[in-house]
């Protein structure tokens, strides 16, 4: 019999989290698992023809997404503060659709680590799988850097993954991002943490075939929610970089405000235009990559650009970006604009110390094999605690 796979996900400003989630429980079908995705975010285009060619289920939740920035807060799509009543009816179709899937395997992304906000479903939910008749392997998909935060909410962390949580599943490599370094409390979770390594798409980019970007430096800003800085300031800082005589090509994300794309000025030289499907072939074939410092984006670099220079997007809350970026440059891969430093000269700095550092393939290749890795972990767990074979 198929094991199932009830898969949580919520993402609330970019849509970084639901595509490694996404990428994840391809991975997960492709290992023999029935997996169901359960998106609580913004429905993104296209994504449920995706999973299913992957073998892949989805059920959009009434979505939510963060009221601003911060992430402190929630709101609906329309802008409008999440009410306690619509807390209640999202609760109440979550622990539905858990009773009417009865999984073999729950797993939450990123909570306990994050997605705090989401307690009023999210701790209902955890309690109703533990509740089942037959109660499934209960697991948390976290990323190689969390945010730091307050000892009390490191000491809920710890609590809630004890009680509640069968394993933690980290998408990194060690040897590159070290998980503890941003979770004080990994000492209390560490029998339960297995690193995977970083989950990526299985694609790859094009050997010596195709000119896209040859010579180029691509700028990108993922979905481009919170890109606007970035792009305004590569436009200026391009005069006083060593690489003033190459293209720039600025791919501007779906998420950039219209008021901003139109302000955009390139000139002559600079190529503006909507994030593009090959961008991975892009980065093999370009000198430089200038980008933030996302999971998705920073793995892609680190597996085909030359060089890059990494511009993390955060807050005094959100350090998840600064720190994974700060990890890279203390091996010496990248060259990093720190947080809250942005501007034309900064930039222009760290374009030209990029240019003077050795090549990002010069490094040995980081582990990006985490979906099959995950599969075949989660069967091995899942064998083990009914215990049966496993190979």
């Amino acid at each position: 019999m198929t094991a199932r796979v009830f898969f949580y996900v919520q993402h609330l400003l970019g849509i970084g989290h639901l595509r490694r989630a996404a990428t994840l429980a391809r991975a997960l079908a492709a290992g023999g698992f029935d997996v169901l995705l359960v998106s609580g975010g913004a429905p993104v285009d296209g994504l449920a023809v995706g999973l299913a060619r992957g073998g892949v289920r989805l059920h959009q939740l009434p979505p939510l997404r963060a009221a601003d920035e911060t992430l402190r807060d929630l709101a609906r799509l329309d802008g409008a503060p999440v009410d306690a009543a619509f807390e209640k009816e999202r609760r109440r179709l979550l622990l539905g659709l858990l009773q009417a899937e009865q999984p073999d395997i729950l797993i939450t992304e990123q909570f306990p680590f994050g997605r705090t906000r989401l307690r009023f479903e999210l701790l209902p939910l955890l309690e109703a799988a533990h509740a089942l008749p037959r109660r499934p392997l209960v697991a948390c998909s976290v990323r190689d850097v969390v945010r730091r935060t307050r000892a009390e909410r490191i000491a809920e962390t710890e609590r809630l993954v004890l009680d509640w949580f069968d394993a933690v599943l980290i998408h990194a490599d060690p040897w590159l991002v070290p998980f503890e370094n941003s979770f004080a409390g990994w000492p209390r979770i560490a029998a339960r943490a297995h690193y995977t390594g970083f989950v990526l798409e299985a694609e790859a980019a094009p050997s010596g075939e195709g000119a896209a970007g040859r010579g180029e430096v691509i700028v990108s800003v993922g979905g481009g929610a919170v890109g606007m800085p970035l792009l305004a300031a590569a436009i200026a800082a391009r005069p006083c970089t060593v690489l003033a005589d190459r293209p720039w090509r600025l791919l501007v994300g779906e998420n950039l405000a219209a008021a901003d794309r139109a302000a955009l000025r390139g000139g002559p030289g600079v190529v503006i235009e909507p994030a593009r499907p090959d961008f991975v072939a892009l980065l093999a074939n370009a000198t430089l990559s200038i980008s933030q410092a996302g999971y998705n984006t920073v793995l892609e670099v680190l597996r085909f650009a030359d060089r890059a220079v990494l511009v993390p997007f955060g807050s005094t809350r959100e350090t998840e970006q600064a720190d994974r970026a700060a990890a890279l440059v203390g091996r010496g891969m990248v060259s990093v604009v720190p947080l809250g430093s942005l501007s034309p000269s900064s930039l222009a700095a760290a374009v030209d110390q990029a240019m003077a550092s050795p090549s990002l393939r010069s490094f040995p290749p980081c582990d990006v094999g985490g979906g099959p890795a995950t599969a075949a972990l989660l069967r091995r767990l899942l064998a083990e605690r009914q215990g049966l074979p496993h190979g």
